[in-house]
C-alpha cells in the first residue's frame, strides 16, 4: 500500500533540505515561499454558521477540486497522454500543466530557474523532495492568498502568469484577504503561520480568477514544431463578454457568501460580513465519487463523508443555478408533432465552460396513449455515450448543430470541438489547433456578433438566429405516423464533465494513468451525467 502524507509541519525539513541542495548541487536553493494547509486549518477549521452547519474554511477546502487538483487521475492520464503524443515537448507539457495543479512546487522549481515537474511528485510519497509536499497540496491557502494584484486582467497574467513576491522569507510574507486585521491578530498569525496577514479586496475579483482559469496552449504540428496557440479554456474572457460582468464577480457564485456575520478564524474569531465560503463549487460533481471510490489508490485525505457532500452540493448547485428548459410550443400539423424548445443559459459564462471534455445535451422522448415510443433522441446509455451521437461512435466525426430535428439519430449536443493542423477532429488539447465547433449555450448579454475569435461561436450556430444570448430554441418535426395520441413530450438537458470520447480516447495510449482512468471512468460511467433541467407537456 503506498504511503501517505501526513500533514505534519514540514517547514523545518523543508528548509533544512533546500539548504542541503544548494551544498550539494552548487547552487543557490530558493527560500520557501508556502506552507502547506494544515498550518492554516488549525485556525480556520470549527466554523459554523447561524444554522450550526459547518462552514469551516479548511474542511470545505479539503473536499473540494482545488484540494485535489494534483491527484486528479484524469489531469494526470491527460498529461501523460500529452507527452507520450509530443515526447520532444515533455519539459514544456509538464511545465505549464504543473502551473496550475501543482502550483505552489511549479513556482518553487521556477523560482530555482527549473521547469515544473509532473510525475517526479507521483505517486505522492514521504520519501520524495522538498517540493512534494507542495505538489500534493494542489491548489493551497498560501498559494491563492499570497497572489498580488499586479497584472491581474491582463493576458500576461493568464495562464498561471500570477505574481507572487520571491524576496520575502517566512515570518514577513505577506498573505491577501478581503478583511482589515487589527494589529493584535497579525502578530498571532505570524507567530502560528508565519504570514502577515493584509486586507485587499483584489482576492474578490474576476480577474485573480482569471489567472489560472483562462488558459492558452500552443498548438503542435508533425515534428512538434509550434503551428499555433488555442484558447484551451477562457470562462472568465466569455464571462467579461457578457452582461454578468455588471452584476455579479465570478467569486459570487463559486464561493458563496453567508447572509449573517460569522468569524472566519476558531480563535481569536470576530463575526465578519461578507464571509465567502470557500466550497469552489464548480462543474465537478463526478470526480469526487471517482475519488472516494479510488481513495487508497489516489492518496486521497479527505473524509469520505467530505467528497460525498462535494458532490451532493455540486450537483444539487447545477441543478438550481445552470440552465432553464421550456418547451415554448407543442402541437400537432400535417401528422407531426411540432415542437418549439428553449434552452437558456442561467451562468455568467458558457454552458458548459472550462475544459473542452465538457458536454450538455438536449434528450426528447415522445410517447403515445399507451406509453409506447414515437420518438426517442440523445438517449444518455450506461457506458456513459449519447445514442445518435456521430463522435461517440467514431473518433473522427462530430455531431453538428441543429436548428431543426427530425430524426432520433439527431442530437443536440452543447459543446467545444477542437481540430488539428490537418483539420481531423481531435482530444489532444496540443494537437488542437482551432475549434470547428462551439454552441455551447451563451450567457445572458453575450454578442456573437462582437465576440473576438477566442471567445467565437463557431460552426452552423454562428449562423442560427434562434442561438444568440437569450438562449437556443430548438425546433423538432416529429413524424406521429399510426401512432394515436395523446401524446406525452418529455425535454431533458443533461450535462457531463467528461464525455465518452475524452475517456475513451485514453485507451490508444498504453500507461499505468490512462489505463487506470479508463477503469475508473468505465465503472461509474452510469452516473457521470445528470439532469439539469427538465419539463413535460401533453400534446392532442
Amino acid at each position: 500500500m503506498k504511503h501517505h502524507f501526513n500533514h505534519i509541519d514540514y517547514i523545518g525539513i523543508w528548509i533544512v533540505v533546500c539548504a542541503l541542495g544548494g551544498f550539494l548541487y552548487g547552487k543557490q536553493a530558493p527560500q520557501p515561499l508556502f506552507i502547506t494547509s494544515d498550518r492554516c486549518m488549525a485556525c480556520h477549521n470549527g466554523l459554523t454558521d447561524d444554522a450550526g452547519k459547518d462552514v469551516s474554511i479548511g474542511a470545505n477546502w479539503r473536499g473540494s477540486m482545488m484540494a485535489h487538483s494534483a491527484l486528479d487521475p484524469y489531469w494526470q492520464a491527460g498529461v501523460r497522454r500529452e507527452i507520450m503524443e509530443h515526447p520532444e515537448a515533455k519539459e514544456a507539457i509538464e511545465d505549464k500543466c504543473s502551473s496550475c495543479h501543482m502550483p505552489m512546487a511549479r513556482f518553487m522549481a521556477k523560482a530555482g530557474q527549473q521547469k515544473g515537474q509532473v510525475f517526479a511528485h507521483l505517486p505522492f510519497t514521504r520519501m520524495m523532495g522538498a517540493n512534494a509536499p507542495l505538489a500534493f497540496d494542489g491548489v493551497s491557502c498560501t498559494m491563492c492568498h499570497q497572489i498580488s494584484a499586479e497584472k491581474l486582467g491582463t493576458k500576461e497574467s493568464f495562464t498561471a502568469g500570477f505574481v507572487v513576491d520571491t524576496v520575502k522569507p517566512l515570518g514577513a510574507r505577506t498573505v491577501y484577504g478581503p478583511f482589515e486585521i487589527d494589529p493584535g491578530r497579525q502578530r498571532v498569525m505570524r507567530s502560528s503561520a508565519l504570514l502577515e496577514p493584509a486586507e485587499s479586496k483584489h482576492i474578490q475579483d474576476s480577474s485573480f480568477c482569471a489567472s489560472c482559469h483562462t488558459l492558452y496552449t500552443h498548438s503542435l504540428g508533425a515534428d512538434g514544431e509550434v503551428v499555433g496557440e488555442l484558447p484551451e479554456q477562457v470562462p472568465y474572457l466569455e464571462w467579461y463578454h457578457s452582461s454578468y460582468k455588471d452584476i455579479r464577480s465570478c467569486q459570487s457564485c463559486h464561493m458563496p457568501e453567508l447572509k449573517n456575520p460569522t468569524p472566519v478564524t476558531s480563535v481569536l474569531g470576530i463575526a465578519r460580513e461578507a464571509f465567502s465560503r470557500h466550497v469552489f463549487r464548480g462543474g465537478n460533481f463526478f470526480m469526487p465519487k471517482i475519488f472516494n471510490l479510488n481513495r487508497v489508490e489516489l492518496s486521497v485525505q479527505a473524509l469520505p463523508n467530505d467528497l460525498d457532500r462535494m458532490a451532493e452540493e455540486t450537483a444539487q448547485h447545477l441543478k438550481d443555478k445552470a440552465a432553464g428548459l421550456t418547451i415554448e410550443s407543442a402541437k400537432l400539423g400535417d401528422g407531426e408533432i411540432q415542437l418549439d424548445v428553449r434552452v437558456r443559459n442561467l451562468t455568467g459564462h458558457k454552458l458548459p465552460t472550462a475544459y473542452p471534455s465538457r458536454r450538455v445535451w438536449l434528450a426528447l422522448d415522445v410517447t403515445d396513449e399507451k406509453g409506447r415510443t414515437v420518438f426517442s433522441s440523445g438517449k444518455l446509455n450506461k457506458d456513459g455515450s449519447i445514442a445518435g451521437n456521430d463522435n461517440d461512435a467514431n473518433a473522427a466525426k462530430y455531431e453538428p448543430h441543429y436548428d431543426l430535428i427530425t430524426r432520433s439519430d439527431q442530437v443536440q449536443i452543447y459543446e467545444s470541438v477542437m481540430a488539428d493542423y490537418e483539420n481531423k477532429v481531435t482530444t489532444s488539447l496540443l494537437a488542437g489547433l482551432r475549434f470547428v465547433k462551439d454552441n455551447r449555450v451563451l450567457p445572458r448579454g453575450f454578442d456573437k456578433k462582437t465576440a473576438d475569435d477566442d471567445i467565437a461561436v463557431q460552426g452552423a450556430a454562428a449562423r442560427d438566429s434562434n442561438f444568440d444570448g437569450f438562449g437556443d430554441i430548438v425546433k423538432y418535426a416529429i413524424k406521429a405516423d399510426n401512432a394515436a395520441g395523446p401524446y406525452r413530450v418529455s425535454a431533458t438537458l443533461y450535462y457531463q464533465p467528461i464525455g465518452f470520447r475524452w475517456a475513451r480516447n485514453l485507451n490508444e495510449f498504453k500507461a499505468m494513468e490512462t489505463e487506470r482512468f479508463v477503469k475508473y471512468y468505465d465503472e461509474l460511467a452510469h452516473l457521470s451525467a445528470i439532469a439539469l433541467a427538465q419539463e413535460a407537456v401533453v400534446v392532442e
